[in-house]
């Protein structure tokens, strides 16, 4: 366990979050410092604002995506910059522009991500430029100051970006494998006799959430850069075709999914459950150091051989046949079977990293990348579309328009600081769409401020040395900017210290209770509005995410009939359905996460998406269960199997109408290849398993048709 925690602390300094830190902090600062040399420090400070307000925008993805994001970014920057100067020369007019901005920028959210990204930098610029004492003639000079620090940073971020284009996505895919691997140790827990199985069916679900979130970050990174490269190294090659079969392995995981309850009841008293954990955790083992060797960008050649605990396993298995006579343990050889598949496929990735990955290579067909990452629409027909009352994002920028107009005058009656802007900085930052994700930030905010500005006032306190100040101020920058992707209470706890020493090297002094006072003033004024103002609750939206779901697992299962109809199933069209199966299903898990931290009174029908979820989960598992030992393999046409798959896709078709009416046909399921239909196979045990599990399958979708039934009463 040690040598585990020992080992995510160095996997942090070898991530893409650390060297984001780095980046940033370096980008940011060094303009200050080096023109501070020469007396210029105001000029620096104002070039440093520049590139840590577009720093921001900087979001993981190619190099031209960045530089696109970025530039756009600087030039609205510009623009706010220079509008604020003036108008904030009169309250009205300060008050007019931060209420048609907020809405304006806010709006940026209906183009994902990295425009929301955008539309935040402007506003935070416009915040920060409310407080800058110019007069009318300084105010060009100041904006095109601020211009240069955002085109620095973004040069500088391109720069590194453009040497090792592929180095962010090797840290996401390293990251990602890390995350397989913790997936993979819930997964064993299943086999433990002391685990709660329905505890642990959380624990699944909510990192599946994460997986699969980090698995469309790796889509975008690594195929993106390539398509955008338009290289093929056997560098990049060897992450490609890690990532695919990474993909592989966690479907081979989830295919490891049974009745549990069932499998404690006939096997607990033999001891062989955990025998199977202990095996699973030593391949989550070897899975995680794989993961960190490919982050850390090692070359990896310490394989753990595995073949023989699986061949004691097998022993055991079989010795368990002679003994226990009357009980079948076919469903022991066929985890036996997925435990086999995992470590053959961990052995060749741990094989791409080594002095013959070229070899490997050559016979591996390319994947085609343009189908599995997202492409991004910009017209502008979709910010017109958006203004409406039934976009959730047009009620969301409605909400920070009047908020932030309700936090300004706040700044101004309320506030008697020097830095009242803090309350417009946090409502930014804390107002988010739905309730549950503004009530999370706005607690993560609020703690890490109190407990970044205890941290900073015993520095300033005990740290009297001007350079140690300066060292400790540069490792809180670090850190802030390193964690606020991956754990913003941390980054707040890192940013308030870093915040009062850099506010007393520039002479302002007993800021910490002014901070402190703000915050609190912005978070509440942000955590009441998003539950009176326009608010959105995660059931409002649960059914278009329902539907989602319920159409990956149709399609998912139409590729099973495809192959048991006797065709050849597309490997690209079949890795795509698995894909929108994973995703929606995470975006399912991730809606009930929110939920659950709503007002009690806000939460329909909780119970019912919370059986919904794990259904889908087990659904899912089984479905992936039978894919994954079919697909690319020849199959006959086995029409008594094609019937039961048919039931399912019509049953959770049904429902499918149920929850959002307009709906096609359902799909057409072929009944066999050619004229006449071959005779009956033999049937053998492997046979007589497929069918209980399709069986099982349909009383599965069964299941999710009531509760859907119950969900949409």
């Amino acid at each position: 366990m040690m040598k585990r925690h020992t080992r995510e602390i160095q996997s942090f300094f070898f991530s893409q979050y650390f060297s984001d830190g780095l980046r940033i902090s370096l980008g940011v600062l060094l303009p200050s410092l080096v023109l501070a040399q020469f007396g210029l420090l105001a000029t620096g400070l104002t070039l440093s604002l520049g590139a840590l307000c577009v720093s921001g925008a900087d979001n993981p993805g190619p190099v031209m995506h960045k530089r696109n994001g970025m530039l756009i970014c600087s030039a609205f920057m510009f623009i706010v910059a220079i509008t604020t100067g003036f108008a904030r020369l009169n309250v009205f007019t300060m008050g007019i522009e931060i209420v048609l901005f907020a809405f304006f920028f806010s709006m940026f959210s209906v183009y994902g991500n990295r425009a929301a990204s955008v539309g935040t930098a402007c506003l935070l610029i416009m915040i920060l430029m409310m407080e800058q004492a110019l007069q009318p003639a300084q105010i060009l000079g100041y904006s095109a100051t601020i211009l240069a620090g955002s085109i620095w940073y973004t040069l500088l971020s391109i720069t590194f970006f453009s040497i090792r284009p592929y180095r962010a996505a090797q840290q996401a895919l390293g990251e990602n494998m890390l995350d397989v691997a913790k997936f993979l140790r819930i997964k064993a827990d299943f086999y433990r006799p002391e685990t709660n199985i329905e505890d642990n069916y959380h624990k699944v679900v909510s990192q599946q959430i994460q997986v699969s979130h980090n698995q469309d970050a790796v889509r975008e990174l690594l195929f993106k850069s390539r398509l955008v490269v338009k290289e093929s190294t056997n560098a990049s090659r060897i992450l490609v075709l890690t990532f695919v079969d990474l993909v592989d392995l966690f479907e081979q995981i989830m295919a490891t999914h049974y009745d549990y309850a069932a499998i404690h009841q006939k096997f607990e008293k033999t001891g062989i459950l955990n025998d199977i954990a202990r095996v699973i955790a030593h391949i989550a083992d070897e899975l995680d150091n794989l993961g960190f060797a490919i982050q850390a960008n090692l070359t990896y050649k310490d394989t753990v051989n595995i073949a023989p605990e699986l061949e004691k396993l097998k022993a055991r298995i079989d010795e368990l046949t002679v003994v226990e006579k009357e009980i079948s343990n076919l469903v022991l050889k066929k985890i036996l079977v997925n435990l086999r598949d995992m470590d053959k496929t961990i052995v060749n990735i741990s094989k791409y990293y080594n002095s013959k990955s070229a070899e490997l290579l050559e016979n591996r067909a390319e994947v085609e990348y343009s189908k599995f990452v997202t492409h991004q629409d910009y017209d502008k027909h979709i910010y017109a579309d958006n203004l409406t009352l039934s976009s959730s994002i047009f009620k969301h920028s409605l909400r920070v328009a009047l908020v932030c107009l309700i936090g300004f005058i706040a700044s101004k009656t309320v506030t008697h600081g020097h830095h009242s802007y803090w309350i417009l900085l946090t409502i930014i930052v804390i107002l988010k769409p739905g309730f549950s994700l503004t009530k999370q930030r706005n607690y993560q905010r609020l703690l890490g401020t109190i407990a970044g500005g205890a941290v900073g006032i015993l520095v300033l306190y005990f740290v009297n040395n001007t350079t140690a100040q300066f060292v400790i101020l540069m490792l809180f920058m670090i850190g802030a900017y390193s964690f606020q992707r991956l754990n913003y209470i941390v980054s707040v706890i890192f940013m308030t210290p870093y915040v009062l020493i850099l506010f007393k090297f520039l002479g302002v002094g007993h800021v910490v209770e002014e901070r402190i006072i703000d915050t609190i003033i912005g978070s509440a004024i942000a955590f009441i509005a998003s539950y009176i103002i326009f608010p959105t609750w995660e059931f409002e939206l649960i059914k278009t995410t329902l539907n989602d779901v319920l159409q990956a697992n149709i399609n998912y299962l139409m590729k099973v009939a495809e192959s048991l109809s006797g065709k050849n199933v597309n490997t690209t069209e079949y890795k795509l359905a698995r894909k929108d199966v994973y995703v929606y299903s995470a975006n399912l898990s991730a809606a009930f996460e929110r939920m659950t931290s709503e007002p009690k009174r806000r939460q329909q029908h909780i119970k019912e998406v919370h059986k919904f979820v794990v259904l889908n989960h087990i659904l899912t598992s089984y479905i992936a269960n039978i894919a994954s030992a079919m697909i690319n393999k020849p199959q006959t046409t086995q029409p008594d199997n094609l019937k039961l798959v048919k039931r399912s896709i019509n049953i959770l078709f049904e429902s499918a109408k149920k929850v959002t009416p307009v709906q096609t046909e359902p799909p057409k399921i072929p009944i066999a290849v050619g004229e006449t239909l071959p005779p009956k196979p033999e049937v053998t045990l492997d046979a007589h398993l497929l069918k209980e599990q399709l069986e099982f399958i349909t009383k599965v979708s069964a299941d999710i048709a009531k509760v859907t039934d119950a969900l949409i009463d």
